[in-house]
């Protein structure tokens, strides 16, 4: 997560930097994903956030409860055909 930020994202975010370095399981890294997806969004526009947001979704595949994983898919799959 922190990789996809970059830099610039990490120096305008520190909070959400220090959030993810401080989370204490995979479950709080998932609810971050939002933070991150604006930090992202805010500087490299909504398409890149969401691409990257995609490839970090695949890492927490057996790591958080299946059903989230779905969820996040339809939403995805929605957000693309739109």
């Amino acid at each position: 997560m922190l990789k996809e930020l970059g830099d610039k994202a990490l120096e305008k975010f520190p909070l959400t930097q220090l959030r993810i370095t401080h989370a204490d399981n995979a479950q709080d890294l998932w609810y971050l994903r939002g933070d991150v997806m604006t930090a992202i969004s805010s500087l490299d526009g909504e398409a890149v956030a969401h691409n990257k947001i995609t490839g970090i979704n695949k890492m927490f595949s057996g790591l958080v409860p299946k059903n989230l994983l779905i969820k996040t898919n339809r939403r995805t799959d929605q957000t693309l055909k739109s």
